[in-house]
């Protein structure tokens, strides 16, 4: 119910014959953007705050541009940006990026792709990604080691920095070799751009990052790339015929472009990289050895789009796992209980949810009772104006139970915040007096924050977070914050020891000091809140065992040193011990 914001969706197209092939089988020059501009739309889900596309043009003659970009802001930017665009972006190589900040950086400034100029085609670079850094102070040291003044301190602008001198660096590598046989001129140009090895860019550029990526990329000269981070933190799917290379975020995505079969798409492996060369050669390279399998869960409880073959199946079996605990919840009276969900990514896991009880062979009484406002956008301010517009999202059917007499059971995708549930959701409820309202996470109690590309927001924001310090408190407990702030300020490497805030805890303690604390003032419904639990979430998702925002076990150890960071500045923001 709460708008998690996640860091961005690539679309990447490579046509491989000539341009007048593409004009007399599709009857236009448009084929390769008219694609890109699908793939993009099609991702719409994955960033809403800016877009931008960029076009590597191989046949411009010498003296004329050859590599276009444009950008533009706001959820609306992928139709202004396609409306802008004339026949100079009719090139080979299409690149396109979908924008959420999970920094708090916004502006033009830092919306992808960024560009790196130069008058040797080779070495301009022009690169977009999904993905966050965890490590990028050491990368910034690297560069000014180097001897480089870096002009703004951000992963984008710091890994085309780094990126960009590596490949200056194999540009000259070749350069020299071109030389030692002999070759002048613009011969040595053309030795240069036949030659040149991405591989090699990326082998020297990539092992310097600790965080969950796709990296893309197109040099002036004519080469493509994506890379994936070697834990598989982040998604990547691509697919090739004689007539294009396509890589897009997700693969329902590539299906519905270009109509294809699952079975057609590719997942790019962790640590590997597609790269297709300037001569239009197709190449798979093992970039950086593959680290502990971690894809990430929360791609297939929530962001990635519920059209795939596999997250559709997977969704349906988070919901149809929950049916004993709800069960429970309900002391088995089923005739006296209506179920719903919380629009619209929770609608699947209703499914599941509801074929889980018919199994059981009970008849499920189903309404719809929450309706979403879908122009209103909680994440469109913070702070009291954020809470005011929470209130206003949705609205309910009157009408859709027996007051007093009927249970509610509302299934979500996750519940993080729990701003949506306090200022509006349960105020809601209650109007319709039920004789119980049981709130239901189709995902686990998320108790850490996300530093892979996904807005998780800080310890303090998470409303697990918040039980669990509460209940320390409580119980007199104070001297295990003093020591979990002792060892995250001197250990912060070593291992996560935010964990050990709800070690004394059991889930269900968790969940009823979370109630207590977004229980609206004057409500008077019980109210009882059902987890999916670790293990069902990976009976569901058995393929991406990536869970660190539930479980607290980090793939990197970037991620560990932050969340410990995190809990020291916690305590020395809002705690005295």
């Amino acid at each position: 119910m709460e708008t998690l914001k996640h860091e961005c969706g690539v679309a990447m197209i490579r046509l491989l014959k000539p341009m007048e092939y593409y004009l007399q089988k599709y009857g236009t020059w448009r084929y390769g953007l008219n694609k890109l501009y699908l793939l993009m739309e099609k991702q719409h889900n994955r960033g809403q705050e800016g877009a931008g596309i960029a076009c590597v043009n191989m046949d411009a003659p010498v003296g004329t541009e050859y590599m276009y970009r444009e950008r533009a802001e706001g959820a609306n930017a992928i139709t202004e940006i396609f409306k802008k665009v004339d026949q100079s972006f009719c090139g080979q190589l299409y690149m396109g990026h979908l924008r959420y900040s999970t920094t708090g950086k916004s502006g033009l400034t830092y919306i992808h792709p960024f560009l790196r100029r130069n008058n040797w085609r080779a070495k301009n670079l022009c690169l977009c990604g999904n993905f966050n850094m965890t490590n990028i102070d050491e990368v910034f040291n690297l560069l000014t080691l180097q001897g480089q003044s870096p002009r703004i301190f951000g992963d984008s602008y710091i890994t085309l920095e780094l990126m960009g001198h590596r490949l200056d660096r194999e540009v000259e590598r070749l350069f020299d070799e071109a030389k030692s046989k002999g070759l002048t001129h613009q011969d040595i140009t053309k030795y240069i751009e036949d030659e040149i090895s991405m591989a090699n860019v990326l082998r020297t550029t990539m092992p310097h990052f600790d965080g969950g990526y796709v990296m893309c990329g197109l040099t002036g000269s004519g080469e493509m790339f994506a890379v994936r981070d070697p834990w598989g933190i982040r998604p990547a799917y691509y697919y090739q015929d004689e007539e294009v290379v396509v890589v897009a975020s997700e693969r329902p995505v590539i299906q519905t472009t270009f109509d294809l079969s699952s079975d057609d798409i590719l997942e790019l492996k962790p640590g590997q990289a597609l790269i297709v060369r300037k001569q239009g050669t197709v190449l798979l390279e093992q970039i950086l050895e593959q680290q502990k399998y971690s894809a990430c869960s929360f791609e297939r409880i929530y962001f990635s789009r519920g059209s795939d073959y596999d997250i559709y199946q997977e969704r349906k079996r988070l919901g149809e796992q929950l049916t004993p605990a709800i069960l429970k919840a309900i002391d088995g009276d089923m005739p006296h209980t209506v179920f719903s969900y919380i629009p619209n990514t929770a609608e699947v896991a209703f499914y599941g949810l509801t074929d889980g009880f018919r199994r059981l062979s009970h008849d499920v009484r189903i309404e719809k009772v929450v309706w979403k406002d879908i122009k209103l956008r909680t994440f469109i301010t913070e702070g009291t104006e954020r809470n005011d517009l929470a209130a206003h999202v949705y609205d309910i059917s009157y009408g859709s139970l027996t007051p007093y007499e009927d249970n509610l059971v509302i299934i979500d995708d996750s519940i993080v915040r729990g701003t949506t549930l306090r200022e509006s959701i349960l105020k809601m409820l209650d109007r319709l007096h039920p004789r119980k309202i049981v709130m239901v996470s189709s995902s686990p109690q998320i108790r850490y924050p996300d530093y892979y590309g996904i807005d998780m927001p800080r310890l303090e924001e998470l409303c697990a977070f918040r039980a669990a310090i509460l209940l320390l408190q409580e119980r007199g407990m104070q001297p295990l914050i003093k020591d979990i702030y002792h060892r995250c300020l001197t250990e912060p490497t070593t291992e996560n020891h935010v964990r050990s805030v709800y070690a004394p805890f059991t889930v269900d303690e968790i969940n009823q000091k979370i109630v207590e604390m977004l229980r609206p003032e004057g409500m008077q419904t019980p109210v009882e809140l059902v987890f999916q639990s670790i293990d069902g979430l990976h009976k569901a998702c058995p393929h991406h065992p990536g869970d660190w925002y539930f479980t607290g076990h980090y793939p990197t150890s970037g991620g560990t040193r932050l969340v410990n960071q995190a809990f020291v500045k916690y305590v020395d923001t809002f705690l005295t011990i």
